[in-house]
Order: C-alpha cells, then structure tokens, then sequence
C-alpha cells in the first residue's frame, strides 16, 4: 500500500510550513489570539528577533485548564462551530491550527487562568507534552516559544538577517495597533523598548507613533456610510508620499488585510494629486456584514474576497475625492525646529523601557497645526473682489491650446458654481515678480507663494483637454496620408487577437507586408500630432491588460497634450500674463498639482517669513 495517513506529528510541522512563516508569523497567530480573548493590554517580549524567544502576555479572558490542553490539538478551535460560522466569522482567528504549528516547530510554555481559580501551566517541546501543572490565578494568558525551528533546521537557512526579522515584526505590530488603537501595545528587543501605544482608542494617536507628530499632523479624517458598507479612517495629504505602497493600511472588520484591487482603488482616488511613483499613507477602517467578506482564502488570513467588491471600491474612491475637494492643499513652507526643539517630541523611546517614559501625543496636539493652517484660510471679506487687481492692456494669449480642439472666447472649463467653489480653495494671488523665468513669485494677507508656471498651465490645459476629450463622439477622422507601423510578432498576434475591440473604438489595422499596418483612419478626438503615440499607447494598454480601456486612453492623452503644449522653464512673462494665470489656476478643479502629482502652488507664511529674519523669536 503506498497511500498512508501521516502521523500528527508530520502533518504539523507541513502545516506549520503555511503558518509559521518566520517569527512575524508567530507574533501575528499569537497577538491575533490575544485580541480575540478581549485583551486590552498586550506585550510583546523578544529576542534576536523572536529567533531565540519570543513571550506574549495579555490580561485577556484566559483558558480553562481543558480548554488549555486541547488548544493545541490540530483544527481544534472555539471560533467556528459548523459550516455557518464559517461565513460569519467575527475573530481574526478561526481555523484551529496556529498553536499546533507553532508548538511543533519550538518549545512551547503556556500559562493561563480565567482568574477565578488557579491557572494551568503546560509545556510542549516539538508539539509533543512534557509538563503539565498548576499556575498562578492572573487573569490572562503568557505563552513563551524558544528556539522557534530548532527540529526544522533547513527553515533556518532561509531566515534573514537579525534586522530583517524584527522589520517584518514592526511592520506588524504598527498594523494590528492601527487596527485596534483601543488596545495598549508594548514590545521590547533584548530588553530595550521598541514599541508602545496608549491604548485609547484615537487612531491618530497611533499614528503619531507609528509614523511620527509630523505625518500625523498632515492626516485628514474621511468618513462614509453606505448600506453595506461603513468607512472611516485617516488619509494623508498628497504632499506626503512614499515609494511603497505599504504605506497603506487597510482594515476589514478588525483585521488587517493585504488586497492589490484596494489599494489601487486609494491610489485612483488621489489621481493627478500624487507624484508618478509615489504612493499615500493611508489608515482605512471598513465595517460590513461578515458574510459580504470571505476571510477563508489563504492560510495567513491576510487576502480576502468581497462579494461587493465594486460597490465597495467606488464608495472609498468618492469619499477620498470628495474630502479633497474640500480642502486646500498648498504645502506649508516651515523652518526646521531648533535641535532642542525636536528632543522635547519625544514621540518613541528606544531606549531602557523601564527607566524612560514614552509621552503619548494627544489628539488635540496631533491636530493643532491642521487647525491653525485651516484658520489661515481667507475669508469673504466684504469688498473683496473689488480691489482685485485688473490687468490693463493686451495680454498674451500664451497659453491658447494650438490643437484641432478650439477653446472659444467665452468657454470655460467650469461652469460658474463650481468655479465659485474652487477659487474659495485657492486665495487671490497678486504677482510681484518672477524667479528665474520658471517661478511667479506672488504675495496676499497671508504671505508669499511660489508657483510653478509649467506645471499651472499643464493643469489647466489638461483639465480643458479632459473635458473636451471626454465629450467627443466616435466618428473617425479620414487620414490624406495612412500612418504605417511596424509591430513585433507578439504585438501583431495581439492585433489579430483584439481586432473587434480595436475596430469597436475606431481603429482599423491593414496588414501592409510583414509585419507592418496601415492605419487609414482614427477617431476624431485624437489630436494633430499626437496620433502615433496615442495608438502606441492603445497597443500597449492591450499587451499589458487585455483590453481597451478608452477612459484611461483620453486621460493619457489630455496628460500629454498639457504637457506638450504648455510653456517651459526660462519663459519670461510680464505682469498680466502672470496675473491671468494665476486666476485661471484658481478656477480649476485641482489646482494643486500638475497631472503628473508635482506642486504647483508653494506658500510661505507671513509668520515664517518672520521667523527667518528673527522678527519673532
């Protein structure tokens, strides 16, 4: 007989290959469960990384000395009772297979009590029992794990370094802290404090710890409520970014959760706002009906699936654009603190936990910036827009769109309420100068700015080129000469594979000889002189994601246009000409980036000003 039923022992350790990925993973089964007991305080003890031991203490609800010893049987669980549960569940653990793996993969001590009588204290090494007593009545559960892989050495060879390892494990604890801000997390390196949150349920507070005062004080609240779903959180300020996307955090029902469709739905909604390769810090909390998500996909519980996905990505999109439609978004321009200044924020404390006191920022200090600059926003004040500044004489229409699209004297790209609404985001600047051709340099009440005259033209153009690209039909535009392009082979099978979705948008390919096509027509919104690298573009889109998406195609397009036709660093303009660009900026939708993310608009207070030349101290 060749098929035969693995002993325990084997199935175990093949099961703790998929839990038990590294130390992080431990940490993550062992917290999970911790929180799950309605622990509020939980430590995380380690050393070398959870290599050699890591201890979890919390002050949850505890095990009854039964419930204790067959925890550890594998697929024993107290989270799920039949095949119902299984699409409600409501805990971040629930198959009944962690501790077993991890108990046989290490040497394991367990101490628990419900704290009515005395406690239970077992002993496993290689998942097998050797101890088995009594133990103290403190409420809550220890559970140490020494040595993790010392039987399964060859899991060794693929750990990296000591650095590594507690950066997988930070990373973690930052997550399942801003998943439960209500609870207070403590964890300590060889003996030094690494990590700790105040456990007051304030999300921004974590964030303060988790990612500094000065990210914290930059992060804007979004809430939402639909139907299915019930969305809050923090979204960070496009002018703060980093190069990965892990910066984004999102949480389902409690638990956080890894989804490249969501994620890609955050970043659609920050559009032209973020640099290209940039990506936003975000903390997303959403709240729905357990059985609209199945937690049940992979064996580290971090990718799920949602039954209403779509619904669910449209509401996150809307709700960001919606609070940054809201706001002004021109960067502060702020002088760096004194040295003693910065040691006074004493946001984490790395050192000695037992003889340095970590200060926890409050809510209101975490957000005292966001409300001054809010304050500094102009007002209404009556008169106002009669002692705007009026240019006189001809201005030069430098910025005419030279395309087959016509701007009309009296088009705008707004209509007037909502042109009424932008310039209330953007206050009237009055041009006093211009630096080295490429900056204007401008002043109001509330001190100088600094604008970017390539990237203001390239956001009005491209918001005019949007609106008139999104409004064109798809009649085609006969060509007096074809244009002739040269394909690869993989292009040309791709051709032949997407000809009726090429030919539905207005794109007819002829072959004309080996690999090569003719293209005697095109729609008539492409513009002149930017047929080629549109098409290019088209086939591309094809390669890369099997379809023709005609949306993103005009946005790439109207992105191009803007860019090509907008004027240039060391483009010398006198008084009106920057007077006229100043106020066409303010009118458009986000005049706060170029539609590639960069800056448009920076502002230097009156207060900062001060403070550079020591009229305030």
């Amino acid at each position: 007989m060749k098929i035969i039923q693995m002993p325990d022992a084997l199935a175990n350790k093949i099961a703790a290959g998929e839990v038990v990925e590294r130390p992080a993973s431990v940490v993550k089964e062992l917290v999970e469960n911790s929180i799950d007991a309605n622990s509020t305080w939980i430590k995380v003890e380690l050393m070398e990384a959870g290599l050699q031991h890591i201890k979890i203490t919390d002050d949850g609800e505890g095990m009854a000395e039964d419930d204790c010893e067959h925890a550890f049987l594998r697929h024993a669980t107290s989270k799920i009772k039949n095949e119902t549960d299984l699409f409600h569940v409501k805990t971040l653990g629930f198959r009944g297979e962690a501790l077993a793996s991890i108990a046989s993969v290490s040497r394991l001590t367990i101490k628990t009590s419900q704290g009515k009588h005395a406690g239970t204290v077992l002993q496993l090494e290689g998942g097998k029992m050797i101890e088995r007593k009594k133990g103290d009545a403190r409420r809550g559960t220890e559970i140490t794990v020494d040595d993790l892989f010392f039987n399964t050495p060859a899991r060794l060879k693929y750990m990296k370094t000591i650095h590594t390892e507690l950066g997988h494990i930070t990373d973690l604890l930052n997550r399942l802290a801003l998943s439960h801000p209500e609870i207070r997390f403590e964890a300590t390196h060889n003996g030094k404090g690494l990590f700790k949150t105040p456990g007051t349920g304030d999300v921004l507070q974590v964030i303060s710890q988790v990612y500094g005062m000065g990210v914290a004080r930059k992060m804007l609240p979004i809430k939402k409520k639909t139907l299915d779903f019930s969305i809050h959180g923090y979204i960070a300020k496009p002018e703060i970014t980093r190069a990965s996307r892990n910066y984004v955090s999102t949480i389902i029902n409690g638990r956080y959760i890894k989804s490249i469709p969501l994620t890609q739905a955050i970043i659609r909604a920050y559009h032209t706002l973020l640099p290209i390769g940039r990506s936003p810090i975000v903390v997303l909390d959403i709240k729905m009906d357990p059985i609209l998500v199945d937690v049940n996909v992979h064996p580290t519980k971090l990718e799920v699936r949602f039954s209403k996905e779509k619904e669910l990505f449209s509401a996150i999109e809307d709700t960001i654009k919606h609070k940054f439609r809201e706001i002004t978004l021109i960067p502060e321009m702020q002088q760096k603190p004194a040295k003693k200044e910065v040691t006074q924020q004493n946001m984490m404390d790395f050192g000695d936990s037992s003889t340095h006191e970590v200060r926890y920022p409050t809510h209101e200090e975490t957000i005292r910036e966001q409300s001054y600059q809010e304050a500094e926003e102009p007002s209404n004040k009556e008169g106002e827009e009669a002692n705007t500044y009026q240019p006189n004489g001809p201005v030069a229409d430098f910025y005419a769109p030279s395309s087959q699209v016509d701007m009309k004297e009296d088009e705008s790209v707004l209509n007037e309420k909502q042109i009424t609404t932008h310039t209330q985001r953007v206050p009237i600047m009055y041009p006093i100068g211009q630096l080295q051709g490429t900056y204007i340099l401008a002043q109001n009440e509330n001190g100088l700015y600094m604008v970017d005259q390539h990237a203001a033209q390239e956001r009005i153009k491209y918001e005019f080129f949007k609106k008139k690209l999104g409004t064109t039909t798809n009649e085609s535009q006969e060509l007096l000469i074809p244009l002739t392009f040269e394909f690869s082979k993989q292009e040309s099978l791709f051709l032949e594979t997407y000809k009726e979705e090429l030919e539905k948008v207005g794109l007819f390919f002829e072959p004309f000889g080996h690999q090569t096509y003719v293209i005697r027509s095109h729609p008539n919104w492409f513009p002149n002189g930017f047929e080629e690298e549109i098409i290019r573009e088209m086939i591309d889109q094809i390669m890369n994601e099997e379809k023709v998406n005609i949306e993103s195609i005009r946005e790439e397009a109207a992105i191009l246009m803007s860019c090509k036709r907008s004027i240039k660093a060391n483009h010398y303009l006198n008084h009106d000409d920057m007077f006229r660009l100043l106020e066409d900026l303010r009118k458009t939708t986000d005049p706060f980036t170029c539609p590639h993310g960069r800056p448009i608009i920076i502002h230097f207070s009156s207060y900062e000003l001060e403070k550079m030349f020591k009229r305030v101290m």
